[in-house]
This record gives structure tokens, C-alpha cells and sequence, in this order.
């Protein structure tokens, strides 16, 4: 484990014990340098996967943060906030622009898969919120198909496909994953198929 990882995990499980020293955490995200904003958004995605529940308060303040400018806090801050979509969906849906806006981020892959993951985790939650990102996931589809982190898309396209999506939704979805189905190879074949078949 590098120093920096170590770090890492030695504040966020300080976090985890300490509600004050989370918040300061949190803080960080809005008022630290680029370098302790990076290393804020890292903590709170250790955070997030150990206890999500403990983020919860803090939601608007990472959404907030997906307005940086450096990648890195963007992609772990919305990996955080796909993790506490279970828990309050309705305040992370306040993100869908934001996630949008990184979905078509030309500069970084991992801000765009992270992306693509809150979106299909957000409109897996109920047929309204389906209709709305659907329209954002199947631009990705198109955009991505192919690219380096499309295989990784298409796992959380296929936990979309088991969600509460409106019939308009499902019929355009099976319609987009056919071709891939039917012509695909491999695991894009594969997971294609699962795809249609969920749905």
C-alpha cells in the first residue's frame, strides 16, 4: 500500500468514527487546494463503500463538488453518490445535471464511467427517473460503444435494465442493446444479451 493509499484509509476510518472529522472532510471538497480536494473525494469514496449512511447529510455538499475542475474528485465523488442513491435517491437526483455534464467529459474515461454508473443507478429507482436519463444513457451507449471503458458501461447497463424503468424506457433500451445481441462478440455479446433478456 503506497503512503498516499495509506493516508487515505487512515483518515477515512478516523472519519468513519468521528462525525466532526467527516464533516471537515467534506469541507475540504469546497474550500481545499486541487490536491486536498483529490484526496478529500478519495477519503469520502472509502467512506461511502464502508457507510454510505454516513454520508447522507453531507449529499448537497458532494454534489456540489461534482463542479470541480480536477477529474479525480468529480469521478470518486459521484462513485460516492452512486453508492447513496439506495439511501436517498431523491436528494442525488439534484446531480443528474451534473453527471450529465460528466458523462460528455472529453478530457477523462473514469469521470465518464463514473458517470454513466450514477445515471443508470439513479434511474433504476423509479419509472419517472428512468424517462429521465434514459435520453443520457443512450447518448453514452452511442458515444462509448467500443471505447476502453464501455465493458465496465455495460455492467451497469445491465444492473439498469433489472430497475423500475417506464415501458418506454424498456422498449427503447431492448431496441438499442438488439444489434450487440445478435452481432456482438464475446462479453459485449453477452452482457448485451442478458440485457434484452432482463428486459
Amino acid at each position: 500500500m503506497s503512503d498516499r493509499n495509506a493516508d487515505i484509509k487512515a483518515r477515512a476510518d478516523e472519519a468513519l468514527s468521528n462525525e466532526k472529522k467527516l464533516a471537515e472532510v467534506v469541507e475540504e471538497l469546497a474550500v481545499g487546494s486541487r490536491r486536498e480536494r483529490q484526496n478529500a473525494a478519495s477519503v469520502l469514496h472509502v467512506v461511502a463503500k464502508a457507510n454510505a449512511e454516513s454520508l447522507v447529510p453531507h449529499c448537497d455538499k458532494l454534489i456540489d463538488a461534482l463542479n470541480r475542475p480536477e477529474a479525480q474528485t468529480r469521478w470518486e465523488v459521484l462513485e460516492a453518490l452512486t453508492l447513496l442513491v439506495p439511501l436517498d435517491a431523491r436528494t442525488c437526483g439534484k446531480a443528474i445535471p451534473e453527471a450529465e455534464t460528466a458523462l460528455f467529459d472529453e478530457e477523462s474515461g473514469p469521470v465518464r464511467l463514473a458517470a454513466m454508473r450514477f445515471l443508470c443507478k439513479i434511474g433504476a429507482t423509479t419509472a419517472n427517473r428512468s424517462d429521465k436519463v434514459w435520453p443520457l444513457i443512450d447518448e453514452g451507449i452511442q458515444c462509448y460503444h467500443g471505447d476502453l471503458e464501455f465493458n465496465d458501461m455495460l455492467i451497469a447497463l445491465v444492473d439498469f435494465s433489472v430497475g423500475k424503468l417506464s415501458d418506454n424506457v424498456k422498449e427503447a433500451f431492448k431496441a438499442r442493446m438488439a444489434f450487440d445481441a445478435a452481432n456482438g462478440k464475446g462479453t459485449l455479446q453477452r452482457r448485451a444479451q442478458q440485457i434484452v433478456d432482463n428486459l
